[in-house]
């Protein structure tokens, strides 16, 4: 009888990988940034363990979007004073933060919990097409129209 193999943090490789978010849908990008922060994309992948790997995203004010999100799509904020709340549309926040956006949209996809806080961490969101991780030698993941 075979038994089930379960990740320990001893099994765990980390590598790292670069996503150019240029053209890239933002849903269908946040996807496959969670499965690989997740760890789902490797044989390993256990649910209640981080198996997954550093993530890094550059271009992020060049993502799209489809449909009339830009105008539709709202984050709000609420200070903790009655009647404070912020609205903010995606084509403001993308032209304030983009970094923000991606990062929104993938953290989403993550538990909600204590697992997910750490997963997110090793999500990095560059607006610009230079990074500081050249040293890691990250790997291209290539994002599908």
């Amino acid at each position: 009888m075979k038994t089930t193999k379960f990740a320990k943090k001893e099994d765990i490789q980390r590598k790292w990988y670069i996503v150019d978010a240029k053209d890239a849908v933002l849903g269908r990008m946040a996807t496959k940034v969670a499965d690989y922060l997740r760890g789902k994309n490797k044989p390993i992948f256990t649910p209640n363990v981080d198996t997954g790997d550093f993530v890094i995203v550059i271009n992020a004010e060049k993502v799209r979007v489809t449909g009339n999100k830009l105008e539709d799509k709202k984050y709000y904020h609420h200070t903790g004073y009655i009647g404070h709340i912020k609205e903010e549309t995606l084509q403001d926040r993308l032209a304030k933060s983009p970094d923000e956006v991606i990062s929104a949209a993938v953290r989403g996809m993550l538990p909600k919990n204590r697992l997910g806080r750490a997963m997110i961490k090793k999500l990095k969101v560059c607006t610009g097409a230079d990074h500081g991780h050249k040293a890691q030698k990250p790997e291209l993941i290539k994002i599908t129209k």
